[in-house]
């Protein structure tokens, strides 16, 4: 899905006009929400950023069509490392970003798989409050309402991710979802497991 700088400004205008929300202790340390979230080994001869928007409709494609046999064959397998990179496109996407960062790491994956696989109960019901509908997955994941609450409220972690975001279209050039830097070259879009397999070398 291609970002529109219109609707990336808007994102960040609209953050910047919030209120200023105290952050209440988190249930861990801060610098835990800013983590990397990886799977694969840091010994991989490979590593795969994956810039992704929850709310993208073609990552949830690639999430749900490619990526467990990416996981299977090549993240388990020790070939690659996996990094996943917030890239949110909406305001929905961030605030699902920062909750599924409030979970612990060996949640995080299972967590946005899930919301991937369910995206039009969440974020594209009609009639329906995507916050509420995130809370009850969160919840069946886990969380606390009070962990969720200071989620939704963590004004420095939605800072920091599009921060991230930010750094990542200046660095590469990211200007759409899912796109994926793959030891140091960039590429963009939803594709099938065996074009993916193909962009990584000895495999």
């Amino acid at each position: 899905m291609r970002i529109h700088r219109r609707a990336l400004l808007s994102v960040v205008a609209a953050s910047a006009a919030a209120p200023l929300l105290a952050r209440p202790l988190p249930a861990f340390a801060a610098s835990a929400q800013e983590s990397e979230r990886s799977l694969g080994p840091a010994s991989a001869k490979t590593t795969v950023e994956e810039w992704f928007s929850l709310t993208c409709t073609h990552c949830a494609a690639f999430a749900q069509e490619t990526f467990p046999q990416i996981k299977t064959e090549l993240i388990d397998t020790g070939k690659l490392r996996w990094v996943f990179r917030d890239f949110p496109l909406d305001q929905v996407a961030l605030l699902a970003a920062m909750v599924s960062r409030y979970l612990p790491p060996d949640r995080y994956e299972p967590f946005i798989m899930a919301l991937f696989a369910n995206q039009d109960r969440w974020a594209f019901a009609a009639g329906a409050n995507p916050q509420d509908e995130l809370w009850k997955t969160a919840a069946l994941a886990g969380m606390s309402k009070t962990t969720f609450d200071q989620a939704v409220a963590d004004e420095g972690l939605k800072t920091w991710i599009l921060q991230q975001q930010s750094d990542a279209q200046k660095k590469w050039g990211i200007d759409s979802t899912p796109s994926f830097v793959i030891n140091g070259q960039k590429y963009a879009g939803e594709m099938s497991f065996d074009a993916f397999r193909k962009l990584i070398p000895n495999t």
